[in-house]
């Protein structure tokens, strides 16, 4: 896009529905819809690319990361609108005030609701229109879902970080209600549990929001052990790896890592979030191949690079991605009142990381990210 798309009425209408619709159906289904259409359109244009055919409709740049889908439109316009809903106090059916970090569920059709995602839409939409023309090196969809985030915290009232410098790292007082509360459930009795004991200050911080919500409140509870996330970044980071060896798309994997999401909206146990792994891991492998366009090429990462070194460098890569996705959810996410989406914030940095490597003569392309 261009800098005259900034300005271009006919996208910023498209960009407040776009922002509008996420507030409806909820920040995160929109991105599983996102998700579903990458995998389509990648396979679309592998199909078409493999019979020597140009892609008329780029459905994937279009659709899923354009203004009907992207998330740095719907997503980021979602996540506004839940956060605003929260602050008005509106009720759901059940009586409880809205959560203000809920990305999962819809809101419905409530005029002022809408208008702020649709608002806050344009304002990602702004974000990774000025990125992209700039030819800023970073991923300019995932720079505008950060962009939005901060925005609304900024407008809404929110804090940006939550927590003083020095305990933005800090998820102990989390561990100390998790362990209190399973230790008081336990038949009833009192908590006896040393892991859980009462030091004054760790309550304190778990209930400061006078809701009985902890004040550190981890992205995803069964996901923030730094252990944890490496292995589970090395095992998504190899099988994005091989799947962008064999198909030539550094999208298909993020696509399906994002539709899978689907599961976590449904509820469904311990669904882990990992398409800020799987997208470094796709997208190095296809930059090893010398591969500068977004579109899918079969057969060209297959022809250059050999399977061992793809598999290592996409491991390494979503290793990278899922740790810095936890640094983001520690400072930006588990301290906040609101969601700044931890993926995104990764993705911004290691997209720039491939995007230096090949400014630097490292990789011998940047794939699909903007480079002066």
């Amino acid at each position: 896009m261009t800098l005259a798309d900034l300005v271009a009425v006919e996208l910023l209408v498209a960009a407040f529905a776009g922002g509008a619709f996420g507030a409806a159906v909820g920040a995160l289904p929109s991105f599983s819809l996102a998700g579903l259409v990458v995998v389509v359109g990648e396979l679309y244009a592998i199909g078409v690319r493999s019979v020597g055919e140009t892609v008329a409709v780029d459905v994937t740049g279009g659709v899923a990361f354009g203004p009907v889908l992207g998330p740095h439109v719907a997503f980021g316009g979602g996540a506004a609108a839940v956060a605003y809903a929260a602050r008005r106090g509106y009720l759901d059916s059940a009586g409880e005030a809205y959560d203000p970090k809920d990305v999962t569920r819809g809101l419905g059709s409530r005029p002022d609701v809408l208008a702020v995602g649709g608002a806050f839409g344009v304002v990602g939409y702004w974000v990774a229109t000025l990125a992209g023309s700039l030819s800023v090196p970073v991923d300019p969809v995932a720079l505008g879902v950060v962009g939005s985030a901060l925005a609304h915290r900024v407008a809404l009232g929110y804090s940006v970080v939550g927590a003083p410098a020095g305990r933005l790292l800090d998820m102990s007082p989390f561990e100390r209600e998790r362990d209190e509360t399973a230790v008081e459930t336990d038949g009833g009795r009192p908590t006896t549990d040393s892991t859980a004991a009462d030091d004054g200050a760790g309550r304190a911080d778990a209930r400061a929001d006078g809701r009985g919500n902890a004040a550190v409140d981890p992205w995803l509870p069964h996901q923030y052990r730094w252990e944890e996330v490496a292995a589970l970044g090395a095992v998504v980071g190899v099988l994005s790896a091989y799947t962008a060896y064999l198909t030539g798309s550094a999208f298909l994997a993020f696509g399906i890592t994002v539709a899978v999401l689907f599961l976590l909206c449904a509820g469904v146990a311990e669904i882990p979030v990992t398409h800020h792994m799987a997208l470094p891991a796709s997208t190095v492998v296809v930059a090893l191949a010398g591969v500068s366009g977004g579109a899918p090429a079969p057969g060209a990462v297959a022809g250059s690079v050999p399977l061992g070194v793809a598999l290592v460098a996409g491991g390494a890569f979503g290793v990278v991605g899922g740790l810095l996705g936890e640094v983001a959810q520690r400072i930006f996410y588990a301290h906040a009142a609101t969601h700044l989406d931890p993926p995104a914030a990764s993705i911004v940095v290691t997209s720039g990381v491939v995007a230096a490597l090949a400014m630097a003569g490292v990789l011998p392309a940047a794939a699909w990210v903007p480079t002066p």
